[in-house]
């Protein structure tokens, strides 16, 4: 029986995530759930192909490498199947040599609520759903979405991109810019510039990939980080005293000023790219895998917010 090791990174996963299970979720769409059952058991011996988070599963699970006896890493599979219809899930992370041995499968129940129980930190999904629920229970948390894309980073190496405002750090300087506009969003942010910004849902994801840098000699780390935001100069000064008060290191910063991500994330070469608001999303996912975090003013319902929004 595997053993819990503390201070380890868990990422629990979905089914979808990881595999390519559009056609199975077609059957189940159109056909129902007694089909979709069906069509599993007949194919169960069938491997499936990866899916949109493969590739960043597998960079994960090589930081393990160096040192098998202390893993770093462990990636957890949580699935809305039955056990029955996850034989097949099971089988394929065989057949793809992945080191995934503990999951749960909930039946078609939301998976979310046993994030806690594995001691997860991030939880990627293609049910937006599970996603919002993690969410609003204070997990990192991204929808994966369809990519036409992935990054290749540098050789093996793991790199992964953020943006900032409602991902490493709270909406609530996007929200002022959402509520009152771009000057007086800079404003703030120039007043506020020596007051580190509170942390956002994947602070302590980013603390965690820190802790395993730390690990490796600064040259010579299987993992690079980057900060990719629509933030410019003079709001770029918080963001960096932010990071300096929390103590953590990202290796790339790059303050767009509202440019498109995506040709930037396809330089960084980026693994996967985490952000609140769906039109980045899509800049970004043409080129890299993508996760959606439904956090912050972004994601609000239009009647949650004031007459005077304005759309970034």
């Amino acid at each position: 029986m595997t053993q819990q090791v503390p201070d380890k990174l868990v990422i629990a996963i979905s089914s979808r995530a990881l595999f390519d299970l559009d056609e199975s979720h077609h059957i189940y769409e159109t056909d129902g759930l007694a089909a979709y059952c069906a069509h599993q058991r007949a194919h169960e011996s069938v491997p499936l192909a990866p899916g949109v988070a493969f590739p960043l599963v597998q960079k994960l699970l090589a930081l393990n490498t160096p040192d098998p006896q202390r893993p770093r890493v462990e990636v957890i599979l949580v699935s809305r199947n039955s056990a029955d219809t996850g034989l097949r899930i099971f089988n394929s992370i065989r057949h793809s040599g992945l080191d995934i041995v503990r999951a749960a499968f909930t039946g078609g129940a939301s998976s979310q609520r046993y994030l806690a129980a594995f001691g997860a930190h991030l939880f990627l999904s293609a049910d937006a759903g599970d996603v919002r629920a993690a969410i609003d229970a204070g997990y990192a948390a991204a929808t994966i979405l369809p990519s036409s894309g992935q990054g290749e980073g540098a050789g093996g190496q793991l790199r992964i991109a953020f943006d900032g405002d409602a991902v490493l750090f709270s909406d609530v300087s996007e929200r002022i810019y959402k509520q009152r506009g771009l000057a007086a969003f800079a404003a703030n942010e120039l007043a506020e510039a020596g007051t580190p910004l509170p942390g956002g849902p994947f602070k302590e994801f980013l603390a965690a990939l820190h802790r395993i840098q730390a690990d490796f000699p600064q040259d010579a780390a299987p993992l690079r980080t980057a900060l990719i935001t629509a933030r410019s100069a003079p709001s770029h000064e918080r963001a960096i005293r932010t990071l300096r008060a929390w103590n953590i290191n990202i290796d790339e910063a790059l303050f767009l000023g509202g440019m498109p991500k995506g040709p930037f994330l396809k330089a960084f070469g980026a693994d996967i790219f985490f952000d609140d608001q769906q039109g980045h999303c899509d800049s970004a996912r043409v080129h890299v895998a993508t996760g959606h975090v439904p956090y912050g003013v972004a994601n609000e319902a239009p009647a949650s917010l004031p007459f005077s929004v304005v759309s970034q």
